[in-house]
């Protein structure tokens, strides 16, 4: 392997910023998208990775995407409907314990993001949650339990989150001949497990409904000028990703391309952080045996719930119920290592590998 050089050394330094500043620094903490916005900026820069191209994606990609419209359309929606979401949550409520409605949401949603997408999935659960008579312990703990949800079961079409539609692309030649159903062939046994593993595990974390007179169990309420806003800094989250990713490309290319698909697995848990369809588009490749590929998707895709920069629907939930860093990786950093160990055990070590065939 080559020596590192002076940008891969400022390039490491910024991955140590990134996964340490949110949690050291209160001013970084209550400005993250600013400062991964700043990080992404330094990276390309270190990284000599400028280009018209890159820049023309990076302000345009939110909106194209669809990722920002959507965060705006909703929340208009959702800020008119909010009494309507209320009600129906009420009814719900009279008919289905506090539980068992809450596993069918974590679940549904989870398995749906695949078709609805990750982003309009993320949107229903955070408005959901927040109608629901739960504290903002509770409620903090179900959101990212369900993100992690919503994470896993997006992969399964390419019309899900990029990183599916990445994937797909990538495979669509020989030998695999990817199309529309290859990742529900694939990978369903390990999703669906894990989505439905997530729905029993939010049960656990739901107690009783809180006294509609305890302050803490208050729905966030949001102004327009709070939609806006939140329209706003995702749309800076996202370009900010996009440019770490882009300025992070040179040392993914030098150092983990040629890792073992074991090693990789655990690597990978890098996507906490960084775009997972950066990562997904460096490393897929048709020359890869499946269970390479299986092992490098659920690692990105397990790492992905553990901090907020993980994935779009953490971005939008953290940002809706107002959830720090510090309050995400309480619960989202020992999740996702337990995930991880399990599903390394379970892709490696494990004879049960079930596939569809769609």
């Amino acid at each position: 392997m080559e020596s590192p050089t002076m940008v891969d050394i400022g390039l490491f330094v910024i991955v140590l910023a990134v996964l340490i500043g949110p949690f050291m620094v209160k001013k970084i903490e209550h400005n993250l998208e600013a400062f991964l916005f700043v990080m992404g900026v330094l990276a390309v820069t270190i990284s000599s990775s400028w280009h018209m191209e890159l820049i023309e994606e990076a302000l345009m990609e939110p909106i194209i995407k669809g990722i920002v419209p959507a965060v705006l359309v909703a929340g208009t929606l959702f800020y008119y409907g909010r009494s309507h979401v209320q009600k129906g949550i009420d009814a719900l409520l009279k008919a289905v314990p506090l539980k068992v409605l809450v596993l069918v949401i974590v679940v549904i949603l989870g398995l749906a993001s695949s078709i609805i997408t990750a982003i309009i999935a993320s949107l229903l659960l955070v408005e959901l949650v927040n109608a629901m008579p739960l504290d903002r312990s509770t409620r903090i703990n179900l959101v990212i339990i369900a993100c992690f949800s919503i994470g896993l079961g997006a992969v399964l079409t390419p019309v899900g989150e990029p990183l599916s539609t990445i994937a797909i692309t990538k495979l669509q030649g020989e030998p695999y001949q990817a199309g529309f159903f290859f990742l529900f062939n694939k990978l369903a046994v390990y999703i669906i497990t894990g989505c439905v593993a997530m729905g029993l595990l939010s049960m656990f974390f739901t107690g009783k409904a809180c006294a509609t007179k305890d302050a803490s169990c208050a729905p966030v309420q949001d102004t327009m000028k709070d939609v806006v806003m939140r329209g706003v800094k995702v749309y800076v989250f996202v370009m900010a990703l996009l440019l770490l990713g882009a300025g992070m490309k040179v040392i993914i290319d030098k150092y983990l391309l040629t890792v073992p698909s074991e090693i990789l697995y655990w690597v990978n848990m890098i996507s906490a952080i960084l775009d997972n369809a950066t990562l997904t588009a460096a490393e897929i490749s048709p020359s890869m045996k499946i269970e390479q590929i299986k092992a490098v998707l659920m690692g990105l895709l397990i790492s992905g719930g553990m901090l907020i920069p993980g994935n779009i629907p953490n971005i939008i939930s953290a940002n809706k119920l107002s959830i720090t860093s510090k309050e995400w990786a309480k619960l989202g950093v020992p999740l996702g290592l337990i995930l991880m160990g399990l599903y390394y055990v379970w892709l490696f070590y494990l004879p049960f590998h079930f596939e569809f065939n769609l």
